[in-house]
């Protein structure tokens, strides 16, 4: 008979500087920004690194409009939990294409920003939250992001891969963490921090509005709510953890 599902560890604490790598404006403040709250508030340096500006994302908001939007959103969402440098790399909303493009782009920010720890989404083709059923489908550019930011980690410390690169190579990724809310084995206590996430998540305040007529405030409340309780009540980030 199978014993009760081992507890998840807490998240290494032997690093100082994290880049944080999405695909979209608003994809960090859904849960992980409740940890990065958590860190800065420990002295932990944390950068953001958005694939796209996230213009495609709008409903009735022509791209040209979106972008800038949901740029602006995105760094006072990020203000809020103590991040202070915010990177677009600009490639098109809704069409991220895994390859070595994307990987090129990825590593040499990896290399700009010089991490210890690397932080992405779960990138999955389904995922379900916690008491949710059924599964919801994840997003295209979350799941062509999330191999790249995997090898892209790689390809910043090599030499041959992208020699064009003006940026120096990287070797001093630690790890690399990637966003498990089913059975994290790591996970990071974020019970004094729910109230900043909800308040990082209310800043994309345009882009939630023509999500729901629910007040925007009540939606991130619910997001966070869902992305960071666990059964047994505590409020937790889970992440799986590999080495970089």
């Amino acid at each position: 008979m199978d014993g009760p599902a081992p507890q998840p560890k807490p998240m290494p604490d032997d690093w100082q500087r994290a880049l944080v790598v999405a695909a979209h404006p608003d994809d960090i403040e859904y849960g992980m920004a409740a940890a990065v709250a958590v860190w800065t508030a420990a002295g932990k340096e944390v950068h953001y690194l958005l694939a796209t500006r996230g213009e495609a994302g709008m409903a009735g908001v022509p791209p040209g409009t979106a972008g800038p939007l949901r740029e602006d959103e995105e760094r006072r969402s990020a203000a809020v939990v103590g991040v202070t440098e915010v990177e677009f790399l600009d490639h098109r909303d809704g069409v991220l294409v895994a390859g070595p493009e994307l990987r090129r782009d990825l590593a040499a920010a990896i290399r700009r920003h010089r991490p210890e720890l690397v932080v992405t989404g779960y990138f999955g083709a389904t995922w379900t939250p916690p008491g949710v059923s059924p599964a919801f489908l994840n997003s295209a550019d979350h799941q062509a992001l999330g191999q790249c930011v995997l090898d892209a980690v790689a390809d910043a410390s090599n030499e041959w891969i992208f020699p064009d690169l003006a940026e120096p190579r990287w070797s001093g990724v630690q790890y690399i963490a990637v966003q498990d809310m089913a059975a994290p084995p790591h996970e990071v206590d974020v019970s004094a921090q729910v109230d900043t996430a909800v308040a990082s998540l209310s800043e994309h305040r345009r882009y939630l509005e023509l999500l729901s007529d629910v007040p925007v405030e009540e939606q991130a409340k619910q997001v966070i709510d869902m992305s960071t309780t666990t059964e047994d009540g505590r409020r937790r980030v889970g992440f799986r953890l590999f080495w970089g």
